[in-house]
């Protein structure tokens, strides 16, 4: 009898215990509301359907409704409900301008673009204007095998800066043709950094046109000269990445930025190809008298080079203001040799040596056609007993394409002004 007193005690005490627990569930629940049982969802900060992707004022609704609806996080204590509503719209801001790698999967998967889902972090800039035409170009349009490695570090767009070196004298011949291509879809990336005032340049390409004053000879001192005033342009405008290139090359933009996103621009990154099979060694006039020499790689302007802008700000007390020219006269070397001796000779930062980026230099002929979609920068070459271009099947003949960058951006850009039939 005793024991069946103590079984019964215990009984009582844990069926106590219970009553107490759910009369302060209920107390609680009553606190709280009933808005606030409906948080079993985190918040996304778009929510994107793929026929709307991108449609500003239906994702806003979205955000409104969730917010009437009570599908928000409650505040945390000390915060309104307005200030987290305006917390919200401001990451929704935010993810208008840098899209998430999760809703750039999503395009790519609704769009077959299976490859691009590999490299999910290199995101398109999908701002409103030009930059909007370019982000549809660049994801949208069809794809080839790029395969260029993981990708560690977000990129946009905007992150780069495009210097394209030029002269007057081929402000027609040559800058028509990128303007048409390639530089239609980076316009606000691009700058043309040339040596004479140009009515029509000017209408196309705005302030992006700098005229650097510089003189239009093919000399050290003429090269020189603008790539100081590309250098300095480039510091002004805070952008992550330098990228250089002449009038005569195409830049796979897709390319460029699978390449850049796997370096950080807080890295001591210079990447581009050499011209030479061997370090170039000159007299060492910048640490003493020119007594010793130094011996250096550097990557060669006609092919295009990037350098991160962690790795141009040390660049300074031998580039900026000016000082690029004086140093380039200390080692009689031109402009892009100049650049390999700071990076590699003063700073001791080694070049990246890149098969990816391609120059007249070399014989373009061996480049492989189905290799040409994963090049970063491609180019071309004419004498009166050789011409030296790419084998790239096209919708445009030889005759009416000598450059063939008409028929790469084709190859590239299916949704562009291409003819539809394809000829040799």
């Amino acid at each position: 009898m005793r024991l069946r007193g103590s079984a019964n005690s215990k009984l009582c005490f844990l069926l106590s215990l219970t009553l107490c627990a759910s009369l302060l569930l209920l107390m609680g629940l009553q606190q709280w509301g009933p808005s606030d049982l409906q948080l079993s969802r985190p918040l996304q900060p778009v929510r994107q359907h793929p026929k709307t992707l991108g449609n500003a004022t239906q994702d806003r609704n979205i955000l409104k409704q969730e917010k009437r609806t009570g599908a928000l996080r409650r505040p945390s204590a000390g915060r309104s409900m307005t200030d987290s509503i305006s917390a919200i719209d401001r990451e929704y801001s935010r993810h208008q301008v840098a899209k998430p790698a999760k809703l750039l999967r999503t395009r790519v998967k609704e769009k077959g673009l299976q490859d691009l889902a590999k490299n999910p972090t290199a995101r398109d800039h999908a701002g409103p204007g030009s930059e909007e035409k370019a982000a549809v170009l660049l994801w949208d349009s069809p794809l080839h095998n790029i395969h260029t490695g993981p990708s560690k570090h977000k990129m946009q767009l905007s992150d780069i800066f495009i210097a394209v070196k030029t002269t007057r004298k081929y402000h027609k011949a040559r800058l028509d043709l990128l303007f048409q291509t390639w530089i239609s879809l980076v316009q606000e990336q691009t700058f043309i950094f040339t040596d004479g005032e140009d009515k029509e340049l000017r209408e196309k390409a705005g302030d992006h046109m700098i005229n650097t004053n510089c003189s239009a000879a093919h000399t050290r001192q003429a090269l020189c000269c603008k790539m100081s005033v590309e250098y300095d342009k480039f510091i002004e405008s805070k952008k992550k990445w330098f990228c250089h290139v002449d009038d005569d090359n195409y830049v796979n933009i897709r390319s460029l930025v699978y390449l850049l996103s796997a370096y950080s621009h807080t890295q001591d990154v210079y990447i581009g190809r050499p011209s030479l099979d061997h370090p170039v060694e000159a007299a060492e006039r910048v640490k003493s008298d020119g007594s010793t020499s130094v011996k250096f790689w550097f990557a060669t302007g006609g092919a295009g080079f990037c350098i991160s802008r962690g790795l141009a700000l040390k660049m300074s007390p031998w580039a900026s203001f000016g000082n690029f020219i004086s140093t380039a006269e200390k080692i009689r070397l031109p402009d892009d040799c100049t650049i390999g001796y700071i990076i590699e000779g003063l700073l001791e930062v080694k070049m990246i040596h890149s098969d990816l980026f391609h120059s007249h230099l070399e014989n373009l002929q061996q480049i492989p056609p189905p290799t040409i979609p994963s090049q970063v920068t491609l180019s071309y070459g004419s004498s009166e007993i050789k011409r030296n271009v790419l084998r790239v099947q096209g919708p445009f003949s030889l005759a009416e394409d000598p450059s063939r960058f008409k028929s790469i951006h084709c190859l590239l850009y299916h949704d562009a002004w291409c003819p539809a039939k394809d000829r040799h």
